[in-house]
């Protein structure tokens, strides 16, 4: 007596039996203590719809800037390691990555400079003025490179000492002190690194400069 077609319906049984066994457990079943197969192709926020990731706008401000306003972030170095940035208007003018940045301190006028009292000197009327501490800012200041930058709407330029943090934004020809400035002091009871305070990040939207006569 042949038992194949009996087997062959059975075998067929037994594996669609198996088939729904396993898809079962992996899809989560009741009773399945198995993750569920299906969280695999599902978003981190699950079934529900993720909320739409913050929009980033120039240099990464989290809100763009009114009209006639300049956007900026200025992050100065972490301790002698990570170096500092300057960017504007969503162009990266200074970074260890362009390799144009050193210790001391680092200046952008909107173009790369490299003489301090050689180029500050001459600054025209309404040069903004950007700058990042990186590792020891004032060591090699003199007291001319001091007022220089306090004629420029700096408060703590005649303060800063040996491995403070500091970041800056100023103008030539301000009447008034500049409100983009950070300064914290070089303290072994504060500092965040081994010889060095935090790093310094400031953002903001700078006014253009009238044309108006």
């Amino acid at each position: 007596m042949r038992l194949a077609g009996p087997l062959r319906i059975v075998a067929l049984v037994v594996t669609v039996g198996l088939t729904w066994i396993v898809v079962s457990i992996l899809l989560g079943g009741p009773g399945s203590g198995f993750p569920r197969i299906q969280q695999l192709f599902t978003s981190e926020c699950g079934t529900l719809p993720c909320p739409p990731r913050a929009r980033k706008y120039k240099c990464g401000l989290p809100q763009p800037c009114p009209e006639e306003h300049l956007a900026f972030r200025v992050v100065s170095g972490a301790a002698n390691v990570i170096g500092p940035k300057i960017c504007l208007e969503d162009k990266m003018l200074m970074s260890s990555v362009k390799d144009n940045v050193g210790r001391g301190l680092n200046i952008a006028l909107v173009n790369d400079v490299n003489d301090l009292l050689k180029f500050i000197r001459p600054l025209h009327e309404g040069t903004l003025v950007f700058v990042a501490s990186y590792d020891d800012p004032a060591t090699k200041m003199n007291e001319e490179t001091r007022k220089l930058f306090s004629d420029l709407g700096s408060r703590n330029a005649k303060e800063l000492a040996f491995r403070d943090s500091w970041v800056f934004v100023g103008a030539k020809g301000v009447q008034n002190k500049s409100p983009f400035e950070q300064h914290v002091k070089n303290s072994k009871h504060t500092n965040k690194y081994e010889g060095w305070p935090e790093a310094l990040e400031m953002e903001g939207c700078i006014p253009r400069r009238s044309t108006a006569s």
